[in-house]
């Protein structure tokens, strides 16, 4: 096993955690629909939450996978993956907690929810930033990890202190769109070989 792959079992199980308890949570709530309303909001929140952890998650193997193993490393992404399990644990609410339709829940925790996930994706820019600096085209992939976290603070966070329905839907709607766009991209339309993105999976391979 190498250093890269001895960190990222640890790191993925606490990512993997965050998915499960999302999962756990969904199928709680579908289990109890006809006493507990649904709608639209939670499930919303929930398949966000859940691509953005999965983004995240491909975002760590293509950024730290050159790196040598440290405990520094090893912290950090406790730290991020700690963060997102908290979040995805908030998105449903507990057997124990009142029955209620799970709208009260969401409009009671969403504003917490989207602020995790968004110091989430701050601090693992961060990494990204000095990760890719060192490296060939290091600029262009800052810029371009700059770019992609103000979107992203501006769309969740204006998603995050809204009070109004149809805005969280258009704001959470539009980045969850993007995300599974992104995600048929990438299979059907590699990144060219040329591309500071390719260049840097490339660099981080060998």
């Amino acid at each position: 096993m190498s250093a890269f792959e001895f960190f990222f079992s640890f790191y993925g199980l606490l990512l993997g955690l965050s998915v499960g308890v999302l999962a756990t949570g969904a199928a709680r709530a579908f289990k109890h629909r006809k006493t507990q309303p649904v709608g639209w909001l939670t499930p919303l929140l929930a398949i966000f939450v859940a691509l953005d952890v999965a983004t995240f998650w491909d975002s760590a193997w293509v950024n730290y996978r050159a790196l040598p193993f440290s405990y520094g490393l090893l912290i950090g992404g406790m730290v991020v993956a700690v963060v997102y399990f908290i979040a995805a644990a908030l998105v449903f609410p507990d057997d124990s907690d009142p029955k209620a339709p799970l709208d009260e829940h969401f409009w009671a925790n969403k504003r917490a929810i989207l602020g995790l996930l968004i110091l989430a994706n701050v601090l693992g820019a961060f990494g990204q930033l000095a990760v890719n600096l060192t490296r060939e085209n290091g600029m262009a992939l800052a810029l371009n990890y700059a770019f992609n976290l103000g979107l992203y603070i501006v769309m969740v966070g204006g998603a995050a202190i809204t009070k109004r329905r149809w805005l969280f839907g258009l704001l959470l709607g539009l980045h969850t769109a993007l995300y599974l766009v992104i995600a048929v991209l990438s299979v059907t339309q590699p990144p060219h070989p040329d591309s500071p993105l390719a260049k840097a999976q490339a660099e981080a391979a060998q």
